[in-house]
């Protein structure tokens, strides 16, 4: 990580981001959403500097570096565990893995869960690809 840390009025100015979820002087968390558009952009060959200053995040302040790490993070998060891998756990888990054997009632909350997050994915790509389809249009 940079060590160069951001003040209040950087950090204030950065929240106001809708894909910004928080913010302290030494790290920014990003939204799973802006984090699944991130690499649905970087598949299509775009470069983080560009996703990040398409959604209005100001690469100068954030810098460089961050971008580049967030980005390689995510990446590798995706390429091991695909969508789920870009998700933040920090809240929901405690850091400990399950021992137990699942119950199917277990199993099946989490499949289910896993559904709606597909969904939700598949929703945000159609919608990137339909404004990708006006922005070629108004060309």
């Amino acid at each position: 990580m940079t060590k160069r840390l951001l003040n209040k009025n950087e950090r204030e100015l950065l929240k106001r981001n809708p894909y910004v979820k928080a913010v302290s002087e030494k790290a920014i968390t990003y939204t799973d959403e802006f984090k699944r558009h991130f690499i649905a952009e970087n598949e299509k060959g775009k470069f983080p500097r560009e996703i990040f200053e398409e959604v209005g995040l100001n690469v100068d302040l954030i810098g460089l570096e961050r971008i580049q790490t967030a980005g390689k993070r995510w990446r590798a998060a995706y390429r091991k565990s695909g969508v789920e891998g870009l998700q933040d756990t920090r809240k929901t888990n405690s850091g400990k893995t399950v021992e137990r054997e699942l119950t199917l009632e277990e199993k099946i909350k989490r499949l289910e869960a896993k559904n709606r997050l597909l969904e939700a994915e598949n929703e945000l790509l159609k919608k990137l690809d339909l404004l990708e389809r006006q922005m070629l249009k108004k060309k």
